[in-house]
């Protein structure tokens, strides 16, 4: 949506004079990156041993073999919640671009509906993944680690209007919607 005014239920959130340039979602679907191997093969070992565990326990009889149940079960989690959770995430997650800030919606069961906004200026470091589909980072968060501290980037993350989000990104950047509104030619 480029272009509109502000909609219905964005009354109290957009500031005087703040227009919306685009709105989108993310591109669906599960991603397998190269660097979640490690994870997924581990997980994998690991439940296949509770699974191993759990069987040779049965052959005793009893219930004794119920306890390898939540070892299984961290097996998988560990193989499948990195690939499975972010695909999940991006079905409940919306994105919003107006002439001053980028908008990052969720509304996701359990965890509910959370608004998050960062400010587009001059001094935003802007990266783009100009792959198909597309990512733009325009901030970060530092998390505390185990071993001291790791960077988490965010942003409009697979969105099929990549290379044209990126664009009017850097028109904010260099004041050029700022001209437009006002009527004049930005230099």
């Amino acid at each position: 949506m480029s272009g509109a005014t502000a909609p219905a239920g964005w009354e109290g959130i957009l500031d005087p004079g703040e227009r919306i340039l685009w709105q989108g979602r993310p591109v669906p679907g599960i991603v397998w990156r190269p660097q979640q191997m490690v994870t997924f093969l581990f997980g994998l070992a690991f439940a296949g041993f509770a699974l191993f565990w759990m069987l040779m326990a049965a052959t005793a009889g009893g219930f004794f073999w119920m306890f390898g149940l939540i070892h299984f079960g961290v097996g998988l989690a560990l193989s499948f919640g990195p690939i499975v959770w972010p695909a999940y995430m991006r079905r409940h997650t919306w994105y919003t671009l107006t002439d001053r800030r980028a908008f990052i919606a969720t509304d996701a069961p359990l965890l509910g509906r959370r608004l998050k906004s960062y400010p587009i200026e001059r001094g935003t470091v802007l990266s783009c993944d100009a792959g198909n589909p597309a990512t733009i980072h325009f901030a970060h968060v530092m998390r505390r680690t185990k071993n001291g501290s790791s960077r988490s980037d965010i942003g409009f993350e697979r969105i099929a209007e990549g290379p044209e989000v990126y664009g009017l990104m850097r028109q904010i950047q260099r004041g050029e919607m700022a001209a437009e509104e006002n009527g004049t030619d930005h230099v």
